[in-house]
């Protein structure tokens, strides 16, 4: 599924981030009274009722900033806006109307997107008479909010979800595996799709961010379909800045989300950055299967203990992905290229993977009597019963008196077990817990 953008826009300070943090329900953006506190985009995978989408927090934006650093701000507020399908402007009712509020008004007003203006720190009702002024902008309806205490918010939504897209359903074989190759700009992601399919169909260039869309790309191996994303490395060539790094990639979020298998790719030259854990992180956040491929090895000097070390700081910065397979690989030499279809085939079968129930009973009857989960409350945790209720990721439930009782060290140390009896290779396991009857 391709979910829709909706971005927070405005100035510093006006309660950007807390509104953000409202919508998302879970505090994800730090909130300062400080200006400037968000300076990347901050994304959150978003459901308001039963609507799923991407939530872009911005920087503040300043219509004419004199440094580097407001400058790339209102930069990245900018790209936003451009993958934005909705976008919510978000003015301060306590300051008032300022000349800033005017200039992103009008830059809005040539977006051809749906815009809605809102004006925050409406705090109580007394207050709705502060959104007066704001009406000389000529806007329509203003949405009088309180991001703090949750006032307006509701009404907002239900009119941001009416004119959002609904989110687009790519539909593919069923035997068709899905596969998103995400990762940084300029680590390689069109010139590995290309390698593979041995002919130069996507746009290769040094520049960062050359490829601007997700592109679709059947490849047909040993009788078996995969469909390949190239994800947006992040702009095009004229609108790359200094600081490229920091614009994260909407599209390569939206890919992964319609995807079985993301390949988060790797520079052997530039080491691990946070930015690739990000990426990473957001693929395993959404359930999907992880292969990590470290590109360009061909350029470093080859030897099993460097491989050995770079592994290691691979799963130092990425803990959370200890399962996953990492490849290394070349997409100009062909270096191990062939290995990524085998490897590919076994994160999908442990992906789409079924245990019996009556398997999965004795593994934690033997769990148990190995390892039994701490006490809560002074009491002891029994747990009667576990069942497999779903795959693409696979999914536990298992029965207990204390579900709120198993701490997740507890819960890591049974994913453990399945993985040392089933494998599981790229795949995060869930498992629930309800309460016995």
């Amino acid at each position: 599924m391709a979910l829709p953008v909706v971005a927070i826009v405005g100035r510093p300070n006006v309660g950007k981030s807390t509104l953000y943090n409202r919508i998302l329900g879970r505090r994800a953006a730090i909130v300062d009274p400080s200006p400037g506190v968000t300076r990347d985009r901050n994304y959150g995978r978003a459901i308001w009722g039963d609507t799923p989408f991407l939530l872009v927090d911005t920087g503040g934006f300043e219509p004419a900033p004199t440094d580097e650093l407001p400058q790339q701000i209102r930069e990245q507020a900018q790209l936003a806006l451009e993958e934005a399908d909705a976008i919510i402007a978000v003015g301060d009712g306590k300051e008032g109307l300022l000349p800033a509020d005017a200039v992103l008004i009008e830059i809005l007003r040539h977006a051809d997107k749906p815009v809605f203006f809102v004006v925050n720190k409406i705090d109580v009702p007394a207050h709705e008479e502060r959104t007066y002024e704001f009406y000389r902008l000529g806007l329509g309806k203003i949405y009088p909010v309180s991001a703090e205490h949750g006032l307006g918010v509701a009404d907002l939504m239900e009119d941001v979800l009416e004119l959002l897209p609904r989110a687009e359903a790519h539909e593919a074989p069923e035997e068709l595996t899905r596969v998103a190759v995400v990762g940084r700009p300029n680590v390689g992601k069109s010139s590995l799709i290309n390698a593979l399919l041995g002919e130069e169909r996507l746009i290769v260039c040094e520049t960062p961010g050359t490829t601007r869309d997700a592109i679709d790309t059947i490849i047909s191996r040993n009788g078996r379909q995969y469909l390949f994303v190239d994800t947006a490395g992040i702009r095009r060539k004229g609108r790359v800045s200094l600081r490229v790094e920091k614009y994260s990639v909407i599209m390569a979020l939206k890919s992964i989300e319609r995807c079985d298998v993301a390949l988060v790719l790797l520079d052997a030259t530039a080491g691990i950055t946070d930015q690739d854990a990000r990426i990473a992180g957001y693929a395993y956040d959404v359930g999907r299967a992880c292969i990590l491929a470290v590109n360009k090895w061909d350029l470093v000097r080859e030897s099993a203990s460097l491989r050995e070390e770079f592994t290691e700081r691979i799963r130092n910065k990425m803990k959370f992905l200890v399962f996953s397979p990492v490849l290394f690989i070349s997409a100009t030499s062909g270096l191990n290229l062939p290995r990524l279809f085998p490897t590919t085939d076994q994160v999908m079968e442990a992906y789409s993977k079924r245990i019996p129930t009556a398997e999965l009973n004795r593994l934690l009857e033997t769990a148990l009597k190995c390892h039994q989960p701490a006490r809560f409350r002074g009491r002891e945790v029994k747990m009667n019963y576990m069942t497999q209720v779903g795959t693409r990721p696979p999914q536990f439930v298992i029965f207990t008196n204390y579900p709120e009782g198993v701490h997740f060290s507890y819960t890591r140390y049974l994913q453990n077990q399945l993985r040392d009896s089933y494998g599981f290779t790229g795949t995060p396991l869930l498992i629930h817990y309800r309460r016995k009857q």
